[in-house]
């Protein structure tokens, strides 16, 4: 026997869906007519995923996008461990082959929270543990899941100088405004890869690449860490080679096919 339909509640996750599968915000008549609802309809409900958090508004576009509230479900999803248990095996075979440590990390608001941590044999201690969160646009993670995102998305979500967070007093990472945000994500898609240098921890660096839905969006990131000098710079491509080569595996598991 079926269950009843709810109208509101499947118009919602309907909405939601659409969102998810959508590479920008877009604008509430787009999502009426995508969905083919009344435009009354869909007003009412967006302002009501909008004060759950699950939408956000960007008045300067008039459009919508996921909010904080949508991202922090695949964070729960993550932490009930099934990316782990299906990512781990993927994770443990990359530190074999490059003898750097690895970890996988999803995220969390401005936030990246780390879920596998693999540690090399010899390597140094390093803070992105199971379960601690950091500063997005500070993990060589964060900053391959943001370079993958729309540039609409990434600026809803560093709306003013205050969204930014430093683990150094000095601010040594650099990253205090929206406009030097900008630009190490533009260096990174150019680059074709996330890198950071001593953001996190001093003396550390980070190679990142997104792990990609098989609609292009990312859902996690994948990233390597070394002791700075250990690894030459030359060398940084082959090595991000070898991360997005698992971090395409890892989609297709989660997703049943490559991102598109």
């Amino acid at each position: 026997m079926s269950a009843p339909k709810v109208p509101a509640a499947d118009q919602t996750l309907r909405i939601l869906s659409l969102l998810a599968g959508s590479r920008g915000p877009m604008a509430a008549s787009m999502i009426a007519s995508r969905l083919e609802l009344p435009r009354s309809t869909v007003y009412q409900l967006l302002a009501a995923l909008q004060q759950h958090g699950f939408v956000m508004h960007l008045p300067e576009e008039k459009r919508y996008g996921l909010g904080i509230a949508a991202v922090e479900l695949s964070s729960a999803y993550a932490r009930q461990e099934p990316l782990a248990r299906i990512g781990r095996p993927l994770v443990t075979a990359l530190v074999d082959r490059v003898r750097q440590s690895c970890h996988l990390a999803v995220p969390h608001g401005r936030d990246v929270l780390y879920v596998i941590e693999e540690r090399a044999p010899g390597s140094p201690h390093l803070v992105t543990d199971v379960d601690v969160r950091l500063p997005m646009q500070l993990t060589a993670s964060g900053r391959a899941i943001l370079a993958a995102l729309p540039k609409a998305q990434v600026r809803a979500l560093f709306p003013d100088r205050g969204s930014f967070v430093h683990r150094h007093a000095d601010g040594a990472d650099g990253i205090d405004r929206y406009s030097r945000l900008r630009a190490v994500l533009d260096e990174t898609r150019t680059r074709g890869f996330a890198l950071e240098l001593g953001s996190v921890t001093t003396g550390l660096a980070s190679i990142g690449v997104p792990v990609l839905d098989h609609r292009g969006w990312p859902v996690a990131a994948l990233a390597v860490t070394f002791a700075e000098g250990a690894v030459a710079e030359e060398r940084f491509a082959g090595l991000a080679r070898e991360v997005r080569r698992t971090a395409e595996a890892l989609s297709v598991r989660i997703h049943g096919r490559a991102a598109s």
